[in-house]
């Protein structure tokens, strides 16, 4: 039970440092997040803040090839903007300190602009970052350009949260459409999919530019295909979250497993 309990997330920041000791040793860089979403007050959005805090300096401390990953709504989000971009700054600041890498998640439609002014506000203070794009959302593609023109290095997803576009094919299209003008741009991005299809369709079109595009995946999911990738010469990313606050995170990917055999379909393996 234990073993199935930690397919998706790790219980404590010891247990993802080791994790991604392991996975450093197979070439896969490691996107390391502290789980404490949909904080409701000060108090805990000050202990996700300790805890990123803490993540950023095990990252460092240990030698890790690794970056941290932010949700908003971990440290304050949800019920006060302003305590959140103080809290953001404290992390940013710290990263900065470490020289550490720092990402930041997208997470509902809410918070898409408020998320995407927090990432232009630290690119334009020269901190280099990595802001994830959901592929479902009829704004994204001017997100992207904008995020490009300030120099934010996008991650291009398929989303997870509630979008504007539902049927499969159709968010297939806009991630392919993202990626296109990503490759144009020239500069470095990250995808994240566990689409065979899409997967293949990349591979495809960045066999020649390898050092351009880093595959994103999640823990739990396509191990054969990361440990693949990253031998052929691919960049790989696994993102590993941990923490005690695991019930939303765990309850999304489930609910994505469900969709998927609801479409007759399985990730990669």
């Amino acid at each position: 039970m234990a073993e199935f309990e930690e397919r998706w997330s790790l219980p404590n920041l010891q247990s993802a440092v080791r994790w991604c000791e392991d996975r450093n040793l197979q070439g896969i860089r490691c996107i390391l997040d502290a789980l404490g979403e949909y904080a409701r007050d000060e108090n805990q959005a000050l202990k996700s803040v300790e805890a990123y805090i803490s993540c950023v300096r095990a990252i460092k401390e240990q030698s890790l090839n690794a970056s941290l990953s932010l949700k908003l709504t971990s440290v304050g989000a949800t019920f006060d903007l302003a305590l959140c971009r103080e809290n953001v700054k404290t992390i940013v600041n710290e990263t900065a300190r470490q020289h550490v890498g720092f990402e930041i998640d997208m997470e509902g439609r809410k918070l898409v602009s408020y998320t995407l002014d927090i990432a232009l506000l630290y690119a334009q203070e020269g901190k280099p970052l990595t802001l994830a794009l959901q592929s479902y959302l009829d704004r994204t593609p001017h997100d992207l350009l904008e995020a490009i023109e300030h120099k934010i290095r996008p991650r291009i997803v398929k989303g997870t949260y509630v979008g504007d576009a539902t049927e499969f094919k159709d968010v297939q299209q806009r991630f392919k459409t993202l990626v296109e003008i990503s490759i144009a741009n020239g500069d470095p991005f990250s995808v994240g999919t566990h689409d065979p299809e899409l997967i293949g369709w990349v591979e495809r079109e960045m066999e020649n530019e390898k050092d351009q595009i880093e595959f994103g995946f999640l823990k739990g999911l396509s191990d054969a295909t990361k440990i693949d990738l990253a031998n052929s010469g691919w960049r790989v990313a696994e993102y590993v979250p941990f923490g005690s606050s695991r019930s939303a995170y765990e309850a999304r990917r489930l609910k994505y497993l469900r969709e998927l055999h609801g479409l007759g379909r399985i990730p990669m393996p």
